[in-house]
């Protein structure tokens, strides 16, 4: 809000003033390489032009609004993760909620990098994860066309979200996610997150958002180094089987993803068994003034 009122303040003594646009820093940027500037340097240029005016002071040339996330709206629920004897699974639901409304049903949370290598998956904001999505794939084709015999892993992405988020931030600009990435590192299982502020770390169990203060405590007791990969696909689901009974953004419809030596791995949508609501307090509540 202060660079708006600036901003209008130097328009109305000055209407002759304008705000920088990326062309008028990709023109001082050629200019300053001069004319033996290649049309990669060039084109490098331009690129990093239009990230530094961005689009808040694009839309704010055009008279629009700011076309950024100022708040999270549209939000994906808890992503649990863990290792496993080679590999790493992760399991997210299906659903995008509008504030506390049930909106979106049937979105996919979890997604394959490196060529199957590794798996990357999200809370948080999902426009902002698309968007996040969208800065891996021109990394993952940067990497391509490089062609030079070497492949980013995990640990590579992992390490440029985190500079992704950090970037972000810094900007007072930030992507609302946490961010969940595994796969493989020196042949042995790779688990790492990172939030919306830059910070990363890497665990054997991880688990997101306040969904990760209700099943820490299952993932902790339960997981044992070693564990097969059934003994982990049972822990997840019954992390999120205890989620939808006791988080409001919960849903019952997950994505199961794994990542081993043999690649990555996203299973259709399918939703959880054994959930009941014959419990004793829904039952016979203890009192009819609407106590438990």
């Amino acid at each position: 809000h202060a660079q708006e009122r600036r901003a209008a303040a130097v328009a109305a003594a000055d209407p002759d003033r304008r705000v920088a646009t990326p062309q008028d820093l990709w023109d001082l940027g050629a200019q300053l390489e001069g004319e033996t500037s290649s049309r990669d340097r060039k084109d490098a240029v331009r690129a990093r032009a239009e990230r530094a005016v961005g689009a808040g002071a694009a839309a704010q040339q055009a008279g629009g609004p700011y076309k950024r996330t100022t708040y999270p709206i549209c939000t994906g629920g808890t992503v649990v993760a863990v290792k496993y004897a080679g590999g790493v699974m992760t399991i997210t639901d299906t659903l995008i909620s509008y504030g506390k409304f049930a909106r979106y049903k049937d979105v996919q949370r979890v997604f394959p990098l490196a060529d199957g290598q590794a798996i990357v998956a999200a809370g948080g904001e999902h426009s902002d994860f698309q968007q996040l999505l969208h800065f891996l794939e021109e990394l993952a084709d940067e990497d391509f066309n490089r062609d030079d015999g070497y492949k980013l892993g995990a640990a590579e992405y992992y390490n440029y979200i985190r500079a992704v988020m950090y970037n972000h931030r810094s900007k007072m600009n930030p992507l609302w996610n946490d961010v969940v990435v595994g796969g493989l590192k020196d042949g042995k299982p790779f688990l790492g997150t990172v939030d919306l502020i830059g910070t990363q770390y890497e665990e054997d169990f991880l688990a997101t958002g306040f969904g990760g203060y209700i099943v820490t405590p299952i993932l902790r007791s339960r997981w044992q180094p070693g564990m097969d990969e059934g003994e982990a696909r049972a822990l997840l689901e019954d992390c999120m089987r205890v989620l939808f009974y006791r988080h409001c953004t919960a849903l019952n419809r997950v994505h199961l993803a794994k990542v081993a030596a043999d690649g990555a791995v996203v299973s259709p949508p399918f939703v959880l068994q054994g959930l009941t609501w014959n419990l004793k307090s829904f039952i016979e509540p203890k009192s009819t003034e609407g106590d438990w």
